[in-house]
C-alpha cells in the first residue's frame, strides 16, 4: 500500500493541511506513521475526507461527523439520523425554492411600485406566516454512536 504524505493529502483533497493536522487532532481521520515529520496517510483518508466535506455540507458538526467514523475510521452512518437531516434539507430546498421565486418575481415585476403589486404583497404575507409558524430548519439532535 502506497502511503500519502500530508503535501499529496492536502493537493488531492483541496484539505488544507493544517485542516488535516485539526482533523486528526479531532480524531475524524489518523495518520499511519511519518517520514520525518510529514505525516503519512493510507490512500483511504481522501473518502474520509470525501465525507467529512459532505457531512459539513449537510450541516452536520464535526464532532456529529466524528461519531459517525467508527474503528479504523470506517463509515458507521446512522441511517435514522441521516433521513432527518434529509427531511431538513428537503424543507429547506422548498423553502429556498419558493424564496428564490419571490426574488425572481420582485426583480421583474411589471407593476410602479411593489406595494401595488398584489402577488408581491402575496407573496410577502405568505413569507411573514412561514416565519411566524418559525419554519426554520433545524439541525438534527445529536446522537450516540454506540
Amino acid at each position: 500500500m502506497k502511503l500519502l504524505d500530508i503535501g499529496e493529502v492536502a493537493a488531492q483533497s483541496g484539505v488544507k493541511p493544517s485542516a488535516l493536522r485539526y482533523y486528526e487532532e479531532a480524531g475524524l481521520i489518523t495518520s499511519v506513521s511519518r517520514h520525518g515529520m510529514r505525516r503519512q496517510f493510507a490512500p483511504d483518508v481522501l473518502l474520509q475526507l470525501n465525507l467529512i466535506a459532505m457531512g459539513k455540507l449537510a450541516g452536520f458538526s464535526l464532532e456529529e461527523i466524528a461519531a459517525m467514523f467508527g474503528v479504523g475510521g470506517h463509515p458507521n452512518l446512522p441511517r435514522d439520523v441521516l433521513h432527518r437531516r434529509a427531511e431538513a434539507l428537503d424543507r429547506q430546498i422548498h423553502q429556498l425554492i419558493s424564496l428564490r421565486d419571490t426574488l425572481r418575481h420582485v426583480a421583474d415585476c411589471p407593476a410602479p411600485s411593489h406595494m401595488e403589486c398584489a402577488t408581491f404583497r402575496r407573496l410577502v404575507n405568505l413569507a411573514g406566516k412561514r416565519v411566524g409558524r418559525r419554519e426554520t430548519v433545524k439541525k438534527p439532535k445529536r446522537f450516540n454512536s454506540s
